[in-house]
């Protein structure tokens, strides 16, 4: 399996990303996901907030009404890529 491995060039001042393929396969050293929040006319006057996380790169969407369950869309998400990824762990910082 081939994977994309970043290279970084400058262009006129502005920094830009390229990707170089390797054979090797390297970890998932970070995810993009991006998250929409919305809200929503519930009727007789109610509103009440709504929210979708999407996993840019899988394409993969979650919908939540809960702010608990957007923690809970983006650890089932990082699972289906890492089964390894445990509640318990939190991110860290970089190294």
């Amino acid at each position: 399996m081939r994977t994309a491995l970043w290279n970084d060039h400058h262009r006129a001042g502005v920094r830009v990303r390229q990707a170089s393929m390797d054979k090797a396969q390297e970890p998932i050293r970070a995810r993009l996901f991006t998250v929409r929040l919305w809200r929503e006319e519930l009727g007789a006057g109610r509103r009440e907030w709504r929210g979708e996380v999407h996993d840019v790169v899988s394409g993969e969407r979650r919908y939540f009404r809960e702010w608990s369950a957007l923690i809970t869309s983006l650890r089932a998400l990082l699972q289906a890529q890492e089964p390894d990824v445990s509640h318990g762990d939190s991110p860290s910082k970089p190294e």
